[in-house]
């Protein structure tokens, strides 16, 4: 292992969105039992520091691969392919309208107390970004077209943050 790897390679895995989640979380446990700290409890100080470094790159590593959105914006970054959200909030137009009408629709929901129709705006949302997604793979791992998956990265940032406010929704009606 080398602490400069990427996290492909510090997992031994190849380069691409379309990932083996089981062979990734195995990979995980296995290099956590080498390096966690517990192990090095009795080592001298620098050791149990190294061991710490360690731990915290495999964590960060593994939260990245772990989550779809995450793991295509490091893609992007190592493919030398910024997201650019911070400064390109550029969308198109009928995009944004659909944001509004889903949003609006939650807040319809959440205001009628409306479980069934949060739950049906969940699982169509759900739906929704599963086809992104897939679409996302395709540009990433076989067109390689860095810009077009860039743009639909941003997009699924948009849909991520709309799927939090639909659970915290239901999640306040449960309560």
């Amino acid at each position: 292992m080398n602490f400069n790897d990427d996290h492909y390679a510090l997992f031994e895995l190849r380069r691409s969105f379309q990932l083996d989640v089981s062979l990734l979380d195995r990979r995980y446990r296995e290099i956590q039992a080498q390096v966690h700290p517990d192990k090095f409890a009795q080592a001298g100080d620098a050791d149990r520091r190294l061991s710490l470094q360690w731990a915290t790159r495999v964590n960060e590593a593994y939260q990245t691969l772990k989550k779809p959105l995450s793991r295509a914006q490091y893609l992007l970054r190592l493919a030398g392919q910024e997201v650019g959200a911070e400064n390109n909030t550029a969308m198109p137009e009928d995009f944004l309208m659909e944001q509004m009408e889903w949003r609006e629709a939650v807040a319809e929901a959440r205001l009628g107390r409306e479980q069934g129709e949060l739950e049906h705006l969940h699982l169509r949302l759900k739906q929704q970004m599963t086809d992104r997604y897939e679409q996302l793979a395709v540009l990433l791992d076989d067109r390689h077209d860095y810009p077009a998956a860039a743009d639909l990265v941003r997009r699924l940032m948009f849909l991520e943050k709309l799927l939090f406010e639909i659970d915290e929704a239901m999640a306040a009606l449960e309560a």
